[in-house]
Formats: C-alpha cells, sequence, structure tokens
C-alpha cells in the first residue's frame, strides 16, 4: 500500500468516525431536549442552559464542516441548486438558533431586498455555512446581529452583521489564506472559512464562481462575513 492509500484510508477512518460523532451528538441533543421538556418551566432557563444550547450548535457546526471537508477532498459533495423564497429560507436559519438568542439577549433581525425575493443556491450546504458563521457571530455579538440579503452586480449577496468587536486586522489582512493555524486565544482554526469559501466555489454561473469576503464595519459596527452567490 502506497502513502496516498495509506492517507485516504485514514482520512475515511476519520469521517467514518465523524459521522457516528454527528449522529451521537443528535441522540445526545433530542435525549436533553426531552429532558428540559420535563422540568418546571422555572428550571428550564438560566446561563447553563444557554451555554448548552450554544455548545451543542457549535459542535454539530463543526462536524458538519469535518465531514463536507472530506467529501469535497474525494469529489462527493453533490451540488442541488434550487430557488429558494429567501425571505423563508432566512427565517429558518434564525428560528434554529432562537433559544441560544433568547439566552445570551442578543437580538437577531433580517432585511431582505425586495428586488432579490429569490435565491438559487444548494439550501443544505448554504445552510450550513450560514448556521456556522451565525455561531461565531453569536460568540462576538454584544446584544445585536443583522443577516442582510441584497443583489451586487448580479450577485446575490448573504451578509451576517454583529455589533461586536470585529475581525482582528490579521485575520483581515490573509482572508485569502483561509487555513490560518490555531490561534490559541481565540480557538480558531481558519477552517470555518475554509469551508465557506469551498461551498461558495461550487456555485458557478458564466463562469464566474462565488466566493466570501470578511470586513469589519457594516450596519451594526462590528464584524461583517458576506457570501457572494452569482
Amino acid at each position: 500500500m502506497n502513502q496516498d492509500e495509506q492517507a485516504l484510508d485514514f482520512s475515511t477512518v476519520i469521517a467514518s468516525t465523524v459521522h457516528d460523532m454527528k449522529n451521537s451528538l443528535a441522540m445526545l441533543m433530542q435525549a436533553h431536549s426531552q429532558w428540559l421538556a420535563r422540568l418546571p418551566a422555572a428550571q428550564r432557563g438560566g446561563p447553563e442552559q444557554g451555554v448548552i444550547d450554544f455548545e451543542f450548535a457549535h459542535l454539530n457546526g463543526m462536524l458538519v464542516q469535518l465531514l463536507g471537508l472530506y467529501k469535497l477532498g474525494v469529489n462527493q459533495m453533490p451540488l442541488q441548486p434550487a430557488y429558494h423564497e429567501l425571505d423563508d429560507f432566512i427565517e429558518a436559519q434564525l428560528a434554529a438558533h432562537q433559544e441560544v438568542f433568547a439566552s445570551r439577549g442578543i437580538v437577531a433581525t433580517y432585511e431582505v431586498d425586495p428586488l432579490s425575493p429569490l435565491g438559487f443556491f444548494d439550501r443544505e450546504l448554504i445552510a450550513s455555512v450560514l448556521g456556522n458563521c451565525i455561531n461565531n457571530a453569536i460568540r462576538h455579538a454584544r446584544e445585536s446581529l443583522l443577516i442582510t440579503v441584497s443583489d451586487e452586480a448580479g450577485q446575490l449577496v448573504l451578509s451576517i452583521n454583529d455589533d461586536g468587536a470585529g475581525y482582528p486586522a490579521q485575520m483581515l489582512e490573509r482572508q485569502s489564506d483561509y487555513v490560518q493555524g490555531i490561534n490559541h486565544s481565540s480557538g480558531s482554526t481558519g477552517l470555518g472559512l475554509y469551508f465557506a469559501g469551498r461551498i461558495a466555489a461550487l456555485h458557478q454561473r458564466n463562469g464566474v464562481g462565488g466566493r466570501t469576503e470578511i470586513r469589519n464595519g457594516g450596519p451594526l459596527g462590528g464584524g461583517v462575513f458576506s457570501l457572494y452567490l452569482p
């Protein structure tokens, strides 16, 4: 067996393990939800519950990313684009994080350009990107998060804005180098941006591929993650 075959076998084992971990996490989340529903209403809230909800979502997002990166590496990531109503799509993404928003006192809103009510993309893949980016924004937001949807030069632009301190200068300068190494102070690996960039690039039209961009400022004055889809 040559080195490439050994590497492929190992990556397959890792992918299988991650898949099992994701299933176990899903069962744990379901059991926790059922247990929580049996508690008196006064005992269901609290900061600890907010931490649990956030970390569940964070772990699930990381496992989805790892499986996605494996599928991209072995060319097994099918693209199934279709037209979607953007109001419904964004509402669904925010609804999935509603409990975390409530526990952290974050007001999450969205604005869709009425001239761009539809988007053409793979719903599952783009939802996984936005889910991870929303988790990141939750981690840094003080009290507000805003998702905007607009059209720019014929491209659909989905932007996640927060009112936090913004992206570090070094991260902005190196955003084209998605995998930037582990930042021990923040725990960031850059894999989230790498995954988002790869998913965006899968969406192509007339020779133009999707892309991502991070910056500071925006309507809330904090970090802004933008996903451009042709």
